[in-house]
C-alpha cells in the first residue's frame, strides 16, 4: 500500500482545476445510491400490501414512488457517469501531456536507453492504468463506500440482529484482494514490459522493412516478435488467472451469505417475526452490499496494478534534463554570431573518457569553418554543445560573449540552426515541412527559400507541387531532393549561426554535387561549423579544424594544411573531386 500512496500522491496533483466536478460526480454516486435503496424499501413495501394482498390500490402509490425514484436514479446516474467519463479523459490528456513536455526535454543518450515502442507503450498504456488508479479508483472508491453503508445501514434499520450475523463475512473480501494483490501486481508489471517490448519489435522491424526483406530476416523478425508476444501472453494468462480465482472465490462467499439470509429469514417468517417483503428487502440489501465491498477489494487489485504504470511513467518524469534554463537568463542584443570555445572538455554520461578534451577555437561572424578528422574523433559532439544538448563538462562556450549557460534554450536555438546528419523529414506536405524552419512563414517566403535551395523545380513539378504529403523514407524523392527540402527549411530559419553535421552524408556523387550550390547560399553571411568527411567545399573554408582523439590537432585554411603535410593533407588525398553534373 506504500507504493499506492506514493504513487497517488505524485498524480492526484494532475485533478488540479476539475476536483470540483469530482465534488459533483460524489454527489450523484451518493443521489444515485440513495436512490437504489429507496427503490429496494418501495419493493418491500409493494410486496406486503399489494402484492400479498392482492389490492390493486394499495399498489399505485409505492408504484408511482419506485417509478419517480428510478427515474431520478437513471437521469443522475446518466448525468455522474458521463461526468466521470469526460473527468478521466481529460485527466489522461493533462498526464499524457506532462509526460510528452518532459520527454522531449531529456538529453539523447536517454532515448540510446530506451527503446522507442517501450516509451510510446508508456504514453499510452501505462497513463491509462494511472487514470485508473486517481480518477475511476476515487470515483469507485467513493461510490462502493456509499453504497456499502446505506445498504448496511437499510439493513441494520430492518434487523439489526440478522445483519451483524451476516456482515461476519464480509472482511474475507478485503483479506482476498490483499492476499491476491502483491501476485498480480507481478503480472501486470510483466505483461507492461511485454506491451513495450512488442511495440518495440514492430516499430523497429516497420522501421527497417528494406533491411529485413534485403537480408532475407523476416523469419529471425518474427521469431523475436513470437518470443516478445509469447512473454505477453504468459503474463496475461497469468494475471487473468490470478483475478478470476479471486473473482471466483467472492462468488462462492456471495452465494454463502445469501443463502445464510434465506435460511434465517425462512426461520423468522415461521415464527411471524418477519414480513416475505421485509425478508426480500433485507435479502435485496444484502446481496446489493456485498458487490460494493467486492468492488473495493478489486479496487485494490486495481490500484495495486497500476502501480507497475505508475513506476515506469515515473522513470520518465524522474530523468532530468541534461541541461535546464538559468535562473536570471541574460537577453543579448541583436546576435552578431561570434561562437567562441575556451579549452571545453566535454565526456557523455556512462562514458568511459572524455569525447573532446581542451578544445579551443573562435569563429567570427559570416565565417565559414570546417570541422574534419577521422571518424570518432569527437566532431558531431561539437553540435550537440553548440545547440546545448549537453554542456561541457569544463571550459565555456560562449555566443557574443555570453556563456551558453546564461541563455534560455529557446532563445539559444532561435539562433542556432543545426542541419543534421540525418533527413529528418516530417508527415506532412513539403509546405510544412519548410515551413517548420520558421512557423508563420508566407508562402512566398517557403517558395523563395525552396528555389534559394534549388529544390523549387522539382517541387513544382509534383502533381500537387508544395501539398504534396510526404513521409519518413518517402519513395516519392530521392535522397538529394530530401536534403534539398532540409536545406530549404534551414534557409528559411536565417539564424545568425548554422551548424552542418555531415551534410552530404548517405548521397552519391551526383547527388551530393546537387547539393553543393544550395549549401554555398546557405552559409553565406553565416556564421557555419560544417562537420563532415566531404572535404568538397574545405577550399571555400575560412579556417579548417582538424579533430582527432577528442583534441585540435590542427587548424588554418586549405592551402596551408595541404602544405603542412599532416592529418588534413592525408585526408585530402583520400576525398577525390566529385563528377560534374551531366550536361
Amino acid at each position: 500500500m506504500r507504493e499506492v500512496r506514493a504513487a497517488f500522491r505524485r498524480f492526484w496533483p494532475l485533478t488540479r482545476g476539475d476536483r470540483r466536478w469530482l465534488v459533483v460526480i460524489v454527489a450523484c454516486v451518493v443521489v444515485a445510491a440513495l436512490a437504489e435503496t429507496a427503490s429496494i424499501l418501495l419493493f418491500a413495501e409493494l410486496t406486503d400490501h399489494a402484492l400479498k394482498a392482492g389490492s390493486l390500490s394499495a399498489f399505485w402509490g409505492p408504484a408511482g414512488g419506485w417509478l419517480a425514484v428510478a427515474v431520478l436514479g437513471a437521469v443522475v446516474g446518466y448525468l455522474g457517469n458521463s461526468l466521470a467519463t469526460w473527468t478521466a479523459e481529460r485527466f489522461v490528456l493533462r498526464l499524457r501531456a506532462g509526460v510528452f513536455r518532459h520527454l522531449q526535454t531529456l538529453p539523447p543518450h536517454f532515448f540510446q536507453r530506451h527503446r522507442r515502442g517501450d516509451l510510446v507503450e508508456r504514453m499510452t498504456g501505462d497513463v491509462e492504468a494511472i487514470e485508473q488508479m486517481v480518477v475511476s479508483g476515487v470515483v469507485g472508491t467513493v461510490s462502493a463506500a456509499f453504497s456499502a453503508v446505506f445498504y448496511a445501514a437499510a439493513a441494520l434499520w430492518l434487523r439489526w440482529d440478522l445483519a451483524l450475523a451476516t456482515f461476519v463475512l464480509a472482511p474475507l473480501f478485503l483479506l482476498a484482494a490483499r492476499r491476491f494483490a502483491g501476485r498480480i501486481k507481478k503480472a501486470s508489471t510483466d505483461e507492461r514490459v511485454a506491451d513495450g517490448a512488442i511495440t518495440s519489435v514492430v516499430e523497429e522491424a516497420l522501421g527497417n522493412v528494406v533491411l529485413t526483406q534485403a537480408y532475407n530476416r523476416r523469419g529471425a523478425e518474427e521469431a523475436r516478435l513470437d518470443r516478445e508476444a509469447r512473454a505477453w501472453m504468459k503474463a496475461s494468462v497469468r494475471g487473468a488467472r490470478l483475478s478470476e480465482l479471486y473473482e471466483q472465490f467472492v462468488e462462492v462467499v456471495e452465494t454463502l451469505c445469501v443463502l445464510a439470509v434465506i435460511g434465517l429469514g425462512v426461520w423468522e417468517i415461521s415464527a411471524d417475526r418477519m414480513t416475505l417483503g421485509q425478508l426480500l428487502a433485507f435479502a435485496a440489501f444484502i446481496g446489493y452490499l456485498y458487490p460494493p465491498v467486492r468492488s473495493l477489494g478489486q479496487l485494490g487489485l486495481t490500484l495495486t496494478a497500476a502501480t507497475a504504470g505508475a513506476q515506469r511513467l515515473g522513470e520518465i518524469l524522474d530523468a532530468r534534463p541534461a541541461v535546464t534554463d538559468p535562473a536570471v537568463p541574460v537577453t543579448p542584443g541583436p546576435v552578431r554570431g561570434w561562437v567562441a570555445f575556451h579549452d571545453v572538455t566535454f565526456r557523455y554520461p556512462e562514458a568511459d573518457r572524455p569525447s573532446l578534451s581542451d578544445l579551443a577555437f573562435t569563429a567570427r561572424p559570416g565565417e565559414l569553418v570546417v570541422v574534419t578528422g577521422p571518424s570518432g574523433a569527437g566532431k558531431s559532439t561539437l553540435a550537440k554543445l553548440l545547440t546545448r544538448f549537453y554542456d561541457p563538462t569544463a571550459g565555456m562556450i560562449c555566443l557574443d560573449g555570453v556563456p551558453l549557460r546564461d541563455l534560455r534554450l529557446d532563445f539559444l536555438r532561435e539562433q542556432v540552426t543545426l542541419l543534421p546528419q540525418e533527413t529528418l523529414i516530417l508527415h506532412g506536405t513539403i509546405r510544412e515541412n519548410i515551413a517548420c524552419g520558421r512557423p508563420g512563414a508566407t508562402r512566398d517566403e517557403i517558395e523563395a527559400a525552396a528555389r534559394a535551395a534549388a529544390a523549387h523545380d522539382f517541387v513544382a513539378a509534383l502533381p500537387a507541387g508544395y501539398d504534396t504529403l510526404i513521409a519518413p523514407g518517402t519513395a516519392a524523392l530521392s535522397g538529394g531532393q530530401l536534403k534539398r527540402l532540409t536545406i530549404a527549411r534551414a534557409m528559411l530559419r536565417a539564424s545568425p549561426v548554422l551548424i552542418l553535421d555531415e551534410p552530404t552524408a548517405g548521397l552519391d556523387a551526383i547527388a551530393a554535387r546537387q547539393v553543393v550550390q544550395p549549401l554555398r547560399r546557405l552559409v553565406s553571411g553565416r556564421t557555419t561549423l560544417m562537420i563532415t568527411h566531404d572535404l568538397t567545399l574545405a577550399p571555400d573554408a575560412d579556417r579548417i579544424l582538424v579533430v582527432d582523439g577528442g583534441r585540435l590537432v590542427e587548424s588554418g585554411t586549405h592551402a596551408e594544411l595541404v602544405a603542412r603535410g599532416g592529418t588534413y593533407a592525408r585526408l585530402a588525398v583520400t576525398n577525390r573531386p566529385l563528377p560534374a553534373l551531366p550536361g
